[in-house]
């Protein structure tokens, strides 16, 4: 961490958790009978609650998106570039709310949590928890801290699903939502990236069937294949080209299976950290969330049905680089909304970082981005 906090950072921040013993039914027709909640909050709620913004993290995300836990920490939270006093999402104006999913491993009730039945991890017993699962528990959420309508739903990637199926279930909740390099369901190719990364896990020595906290071991080599393989999918081929072309180490070919490339260097230094912060069956859960995520099936394959009764307006983001979500998927969506009557603002960003760009600060995506929070309206402001 920097010696003296930056000026537009919100500083040192405490995670809040709450705990609610209503039952919650699951899609997969589970009933999970209690469980918790871990999120952040930063800047104020205005007297009226009409300035709740909720931003909703993608399948490695967690709660901690900006500021500071400690002095000690070396790096800010994951979206510290648009979250803060003065920066895109504005602090000043508005009240931000960023929870960690249910099914996560950073504090909510996950796999690593201890099921109330065994005394035990719920490891692989946890049940399998949806998109729209995921929004039931926030709007509970939001309905303890007083919050009636989000002013706005913000998401990227898997949270940008989360928006739009906010946008599908709570209509009357949310006045904008901002879906930024996402898509409404996965293509085939994304799902078969998905499935190989569970394989990589699964089928570790180590994963002992999802009971590997029992066995006090951890299927580290599957979990770092997992991440290894997502964090190529995550970046271009332009952005990795740029970053590490075919530079060796060492300055000179070894022939052996060592490290050798520079790439080579960067993807097992990511997998590493990974492993160290990632629960394995956690992920497995988050990747099956999007593989199941398609609001339109019920609908016939019709997005536009799909979409028939929201009301927010949207602003919808993609980058040219995404190969994971390209801006085809975000043009798909963008027509099902105007097939609506929807109010609409679409940009395309041209831009070489790949999917993870829209984490990255890049003032031109930056720019457009805050543009449209600054359109927001709190309180007794008028646009």
């Amino acid at each position: 961490m920097p010696e003296q906090i930056p000026q537009d950072s919100i500083g040192l921040v405490t995670p809040q958790t709450l705990h609610f013993d209503q039952p919650l039914e699951l899609e997969c027709s589970t009933v999970l009978p209690g469980y918790t909640l871990i999120y952040e909050t930063y800047g104020s709620l205005n007297e009226d609650a009409s300035n709740a913004v909720l931003i909703c993290h993608a399948l490695s995300g967690n709660h901690h998106a900006a500021g500071y836990h400690s002095m000690e920490d070396k790096k800010p939270g994951w979206w510290d570039t648009a979250i803060g006093p003065g920066k895109t999402i504005d602090t000043n104006r508005f009240f931000v709310v960023v929870p960690n999913n249910l099914g996560g491993c950073n504090g909510s009730t996950g796999p690593t949590s201890t099921n109330p039945e065994s005394g035990r991890p719920y490891g692989p017993d946890f049940p399998f928890v949806t998109v729209q699962d995921w929004v039931v528990s926030q709007a509970r959420l939001a309905d303890a801290l007083a919050i009636r309508q989000w002013a706005a739903v913000v998401g990227g990637s898997l949270g940008g699903m989360q928006t739009l199926q906010w946008s599908i279930t709570y209509p009357e909740r949310l006045r904008h939502a901002l879906i930024i390099a996402a898509a409404p369901k996965l293509t085939a190719q994304n799902i078969a990236f998905n499935e190989v990364a569970r394989q990589a896990i699964r089928t570790d020595p180590e994963f002992h069937e999802g009971r590997y906290i029992e066995h006090n071991v951890l299927p580290e080599r599957g979990l770092r294949l997992a991440r290894m393989l997502g964090h190529i999918t995550y970046l271009s081929d332009e952005s990795m080209g740029a970053k590490f072309g075919r530079e060796l180490r060492e300055g000179h070919l070894n022939y052996d299976y060592g490290v050798e490339f520079q790439v080579e260097s960067y993807l097992r230094y990511q997998a590493d950290r990974f492993v160290g912060q990632f629960d394995a069956n956690t992920y497995l859960l988050m990747t099956k969330a999007l593989d199941y995520f398609d609001p339109a099936a019920a609908h016939g394959d019709n997005l536009s049905a799909a979409l028939s009764r929201v009301s927010a307006q949207f602003c919808v983001l993609s980058f040219t680089s995404d190969w994971r979500f390209s801006p085809n998927r975000s043009r798909e969506m963008v027509r099902a909304l105007l097939d609506n009557d929807l109010k609409v603002s679409y940009a395309e960003i041209t831009a070489n970082q790949g999917h993870d760009a829209f984490l990255m600060k890049i003032p031109h995506y930056l720019n457009l981005f805050g543009s449209y929070m600054k359109r927001i309206t709190v309180g007794g402001e008028t646009s």
